[in-house]
């Protein structure tokens, strides 16, 4: 049902769940930081509080994205993230 995640040392901690409506999710949040993250399937990641600039694949500058915003990283690659304040988020899962 509810799967606790936690990476970087425990600077980065979600917790993921199984949606009718939205399919597999996890909502986290991330300490101050740099990471990088690999996936495996395709990825809808929404900033819920905070800010986090990232380094989408195959795009040659980094992007702020505020609340409410939403960015797209493709499935089987990596993708870096700076976190200049503590920051909550929203994964969706992608089937495709």
């Amino acid at each position: 049902m509810l799967k606790n995640n936690e990476y970087f040392d425990g600077k980065v901690k979600s917790i993921g769940f199984d949606s009718e409506s939205t399919g597999a999710a996890s909502v986290g949040v991330m300490a101050v930081g740099e990471y990088t993250f690999s996936t495996a399937k395709p990825e809808e990641m929404t900033v819920i509080s905070g800010s986090l600039k990232v380094l989408i694949p195959g795009s040659p500058d980094w992007q702020v994205f505020k609340p409410g915003e939403t960015f797209y990283i493709p499935g089987k690659s990596e993708f870096n993230l700076q976190v200049g304040e503590t920051t909550s988020y929203l994964c969706k899962y992608l089937s495709k």
